[in-house]
């Protein structure tokens, strides 16, 4: 579907247009004419699918629409909220973006920075307010916000900000908000404490789930290792070395896995910048300016502070870690291959992590080609399967205890 066949404002289509956004993708085409009709809406995708502008654009059109009956002091009437800086940024440059020709304000106010700036702003008024949620109840306790008359309200990335702790926070900033409003919950997964929270938030909503594997872009290559543990920095430097160029972002399940691999490909002279949760917001914006701007060429994160970032033009992943929720996996080798482009993701697997490369392979619907040429190579672990001779039978037809407790295990 076009932009164009959508229901949105001349000026929404026109910043849409110089962002070179022709053609909608699933999850757009699903949802922007639900939140234009009012409906409260949950909906299921993963990154890369295009989320952002399924709740940005059909906002601003209903703000727009509505902006003629509004009088007197602008008031915050769309409340957005989102676990990370990064993605709060993210978040406002989408929707200062698509609204740049109209009358709409947009700020967002997060963490890590000076609370004055942010305060100056909310004082003189803006329509829509993009926030994590601690710096929101800061904000709020202190008297310098009033989310009273809020008529949109999103939870993005539910599932990261269950996983961050934040569900409280956001349970109380909801009630903070008028009872009668739009709801929209955006989430990669959607586990039992989500359903729990949407079924509390939400009045009969209607859901959308775009499949992972149809999100996992055609124009990706995948590629496996599998190597001994104390192999996996010595495998990076040997594929940086001879296989992988250009703009590159390695994933380490720990903060302290990124500052020891950081400090690994410094000491062989390579240009690496690094984000994770303990670098002040500050730290972060430079080194995702300094990788978008080509001072370095390696960009090594967490999941959590990675979440989200905006990055054009990547050439390569690398799993330096396996993650352990398959559709982390997902995530993260959406960073490259986008916008029609090609890219390619690197595997590392060690012995303790096959479990997690059999979730993935089951969530994509297909196996990850496996690659045996090289130095640390290790056997491909192989999946017992039960064969029909080992299925004992009692004299009643029922299968014997020891069958019972026979399993398929992946080693």
């Amino acid at each position: 579907m076009q932009f164009s066949e959508l229901s949105l404002h001349k000026s929404i289509l026109k910043a849409v247009a110089e962002e070179r956004y022709h053609t909608t993708t699933q999850v757009q085409e699903k949802t922007i004419p639900l939140v234009l009709a009012k409906k409260n809406t949950i909906v299921s995708a993963q990154t890369g699918t295009g989320k952002t502008a399924a709740f940005a654009l059909p906002i601003i059109q209903l703000l727009l629409d509505k902006q003629d009956t509004d009088e007197g002091e602008k008031k915050i009437k769309s409340l957005i909220i989102t676990p990370t800086r990064e993605l709060a940024i993210q978040i406002l440059e989408n929707f200062v973006s698509f609204s740049k020709y109209t009358d709409l304000k947009t700020t967002a106010v997060f963490g890590g920075v000076s609370l004055e700036p942010q305060k100056e702003i909310l004082r003189k008024g803006v329509d829509i307010l993009v926030a994590t949620p601690g710096r929101l109840i800061d904000l709020e306790i202190q008297g310098n916000i009033d989310i009273s008359a809020i008529e949109i309200f999103v939870l993005d990335e539910a599932d990261l900000m269950l996983d961050m702790g934040f569900i409280a926070d956001v349970k109380k900033i909801e009630a903070l908000c008028p009872k009668k409003k739009q709801t929209l919950l955006f989430s990669a997964t959607i586990p039992e404490k989500i359903d729990e929270l949407a079924k509390r938030f939400l009045k009969s909503p209607i859901k959308i789930e775009i499949n992972p594997e149809e999100t996992t872009a055609k124009n990706i290559g995948q590629l496996l290792y599998y190597l001994p543990k104390k192999n996996k920095t010595d495998l990076c430097l040997h594929l940086l070395r001879n296989t992988i160029n250009g703009k590159i972002i390695i994933f380490r399940r720990t903060k302290f896995g990124v500052d020891k691999l950081e400090e690994s490909l410094n000491k062989n002279s390579y240009k690496v910048t690094s984000i994770h949760g303990d670098k002040t917001q500050a730290v972060r914006n430079k080194a995702i300016e300094d990788f978008k701007n080509q001072k370095s060429n390696i960009l090594i994160a967490t999941d959590v502070a990675a979440r989200g970032i905006d990055i054009t033009n990547v050439d390569a992943i690398i799993n330096f870690d396996i993650p352990n929720i398959p559709e982390t996996y997902i995530h993260r080798i959406g960073r490259t291959g986008r916008a029609g482009k090609s890219g390619i993701a690197f595997s590392f697997c060690s012995p303790d992590e096959n479990a997690y490369i059999k979730l993935i392979e089951n969530l994509i619907d297909k196996p990850i080609k496996i690659i045996t040429e090289h130095p640390y190579v290790i056997d491909k672990p192989k999946h017992k399967k039960l064969q029909p001779n080992t299925i004992s039978k009692n004299k009643k037809g029922r299968k014997s205890e020891a069958s019972k407790k026979r399993k398929k295990r992946w080693y």
